[in-house]
């Protein structure tokens, strides 16, 4: 690190003492008063952030340490003075978060100087060949009937914003832009969240437009946002409710086609889950509860006046070894009266970091998605085929810092079978991000 002068500089310049018109004495007798850094020096010296030698020197003409200017830096930053130039102390943070780290500093404390709003996004594209023949297939994206084969290019860009209310409250939201890569047209940005969030020790309180995801069975259920609330209560065992309103608009498959003959765009919705996470174990139960004129296709050989689904789900995981994990989850609609039920087998290997080149994972799972219980999984290849039961085998690879690629294969069949139809389905899946 070259420089002590002019490390020292860039001190003064974050805790505002070369503005100052005043300084206190200079205790450095190589440091004259005529000298061009007397006043940030003395300013530094009597702030405690610089201490110089025992014989009273300051050697400004030393070469200094990443080390010894990473304490000054912590230093500057325990005495939290006023004036701070944050843009200029943000850039020191990054650029000395090791050294400070085995200091012993926590960055995340000193990240509380940082700007009150930070930014995450992605770009990705997304490809998606998908091949059916049977009449009752829809593609979620397009939203049209497909027979044999329909291939969707898209591309997404994404931005999340995070701001900071108080110690405890803050405040995310998620915008999204796609582009169809294949007709060259682009969809209007997307508030797709906006919702307040709240931590209190063992307690945690989300309201808005709010991520909804189903963790018990992780994700066989739901992937997606609903506009209403969610609280959580405990530590290695917790409770989740949470309610408010689904946009079934959105999505394809059988609901989105029955919301649509209906007219009903939303469906009420309340849930609770029992969740524990411990050691290499973690699972849990839940129960979801929807109300909307599109189930009562679920029942079309029952109560079609009964227009709610009753979801029970249960999953478990375990990490036998570093490197692999088994997952399972199944899921019940109690109301329904076909598709009724859904399941996720799935040996995970290895696993990325998308901060750390060269990591990779891969996965084989078998798998039946139901369309009135899997209503939106995570899974990429159910993005745009649901109904089916069948195996896929995926692997994600990072081939550059924040950079992932993904490919999957899903080969199974139609669970509803049409006369005279092949049943036959399969999912050849692509994805390239950039994380920023």
């Amino acid at each position: 690190m070259k420089k002590s002068l002019a490390a020292l500089l860039t001190g003064a310049l974050v805790v505002g003492a070369a503005s100052t018109t005043f300084a206190a004495a200079n205790p450095f007798s190589d440091v004259p008063a005529g000298h061009w850094a007397y006043d940030a020096v003395a300013q530094l010296a009597r702030d405690g952030v610089i201490n110089g030698y025992g014989d009273a020197s300051f050697r400004g003409d030393r070469n200094i340490t990443r080390y010894e200017m990473a304490q000054m830096i912590a230093k500057a930053m325990a005495k939290n003075p006023k004036g701070v130039d944050k843009a200029l102390l943000d850039k020191l943070i990054a650029e000395f978060r090791d050294e400070l780290d085995n200091l012993g500093v926590r960055v995340a404390k000193l990240e509380k100087h940082a700007d009150m709003v930070k930014w995450n996004g992605e770009l990705k594209y997304r490809y998606w060949s998908n091949r059916s023949k049977s009449p009752i297939r829809q593609v979620a994206q397009e939203g049209e009937w497909s027979r044999n084969k329909r291939n969707i290019d898209s591309l997404l860009f994404r931005l999340e914003p995070t701001a900071e209310v108080n110690e405890h409250w803050n405040v995310k939201a998620r915008l999204d832009a796609e582009t169809n890569m294949k007709t060259d047209e682009s969809g209007h940005v997307e508030l797709k969240r906006a919702f307040a969030e709240g931590t209190y020790n063992n307690f945690k309180v989300q309201l808005g437009k709010i991520p909804f995801y189903t963790v018990a069975d992780d994700g066989l259920i739901m992937d997606d946002e609903l506009s209403g609330a969610r609280l959580e209560f405990g530590k290695d065992v917790k409770l989740a409710l949470q309610g408010g309103r689904w946009n079934i608009d959105d999505h394809g498959g059988v609901l989105r086609y029955a919301g649509n003959e209906e007219g009903d765009k939303a469906a009420s919705y309340w849930g609770a889950e029992i969740l524990y996470n411990k050691g290499k174990f973690d699972g849990g139960v839940g129960y979801h509860h929807f109300m909307a004129d599109a189930f009562r296709l679920a029942h079309r050989w029952k109560d079609m006046t009964n227009d709610s689904a009753g979801i029970w789900a249960v999953g478990a995981r375990y990490q036998f070894t570093k490197n692999v994990g088994l997952h399972g989850a199944y899921a019940r609609n109690q109301k329904g009266d076909y598709e009724k039920d859904a399941y996720n087998i799935q040996v995970n290997y290895k696993g990325i970091k998308p901060e750390n080149k060269g990591t990779w994972g891969a996965h084989v799972a078998y798998r039946k998605l139901g369309q009135t219980v899997a209503l939106a999984p995570q899974f990429d290849t159910a993005e745009v085929m649901t109904g089916v039961k069948g195996w896929e085998l995926g692997v994600d690879y990072i081939p550059f810092k924040n950079v992932q690629t993904s490919v999957a294969y899903f080969h199974g069949k139609d669970i509803t079978k049409i006369d005279g139809y092949d049943d036959k389905a399969q999912v050849l899946f692509g994805r390239v991000s950039f994380f920023f």
